[in-house]
């Protein structure tokens, strides 16, 4: 059941913060400010030199199991490129998994273990892979245009599509009115914290992605 719980939060707050950072403390930080913000669902990427640590610390801190709304959080992991990473990330403690392609070692064993995957897609043939596999949601990666979902779901109408990259505040609605059930965010949340030095510029730019996301759901 957990697996169903965390992918129905994942849906419900549609808002997946995508985050790098050059360290484990400084995008823990970052995780700390998106959470404040208000997005519920974080990715820290294996990119990040000891990423684990910061997947490690903040999943003893928030808990999606948690009743309270506001002391909760769903945290993960991007950028996997195999199931070894996958294992030793939801050791640390991470709750979903997402990678830039698909993977079939990795998807199997996160089926084993009863954690969502989101592998990266970009064709017809990827997509209907992963389904066959037993994924629920898919990774548009690169995203292109809002379009590009309207067409996959033509011949794949079951598929549950999250585009990261090329999701702006300004596009989001296009994103959610062409199907999207969610939307990862990157380097968009975060270049203006990083350049200024203010890392809690980022509470307030994840509050506006959070608005824009209800908004575009008509909450």
């Amino acid at each position: 059941m957990n697996k169903i719980h965390t992918i129905q939060r994942i849906v419900d707050h549609g808002v997946v913060a995508v985050l790098r950072g050059k360290d484990a403390n400084e995008v823990a930080e970052m995780a700390e400010q998106a959470i404040a913000g208000g997005i519920k669902a974080i990715e820290i990427t294996m990119t990040v030199p000891s990423a684990l640590k910061a997947i490690e610390k903040l999943a003893a801190k928030y808990s999606s199991t948690a009743n309270d709304p506001s002391k909760f959080a769903i945290i993960g992991v991007g950028t996997v490129l195999d199931p070894e990473t996958a294992r030793a990330a939801i050791l640390s403690g991470s709750e979903f998994v997402v990678g830039p392609s698909l993977n079939p070692a990795t998807v199997a064993l996160c089926n084993r273990y009863r954690i969502p995957v989101m592998p990266g897609v970009m064709t017809i043939k990827e997509i209907q892979e992963a389904l066959e596999l037993g994924v629920d949601i898919v990774k548009l990666f690169p995203s292109t245009t809002p379009s590009a979902i309207k067409a996959i779901k033509g011949p794949l109408p079951q598929a549950n599509i999250m585009p990261t990259g090329g999701v702006t505040l300004d596009n989001i609605g296009e994103w959610i009115a062409a199907g999207a059930i969610a939307v990862g965010i990157g380097s968009d949340l975060t270049n203006e914290a990083a350049k200024k030095g203010d890392l809690s510029l980022i509470a307030a730019r994840a509050a506006q992605y959070v608005q824009a996301f209800k908004a575009a759901r008509g909450q």
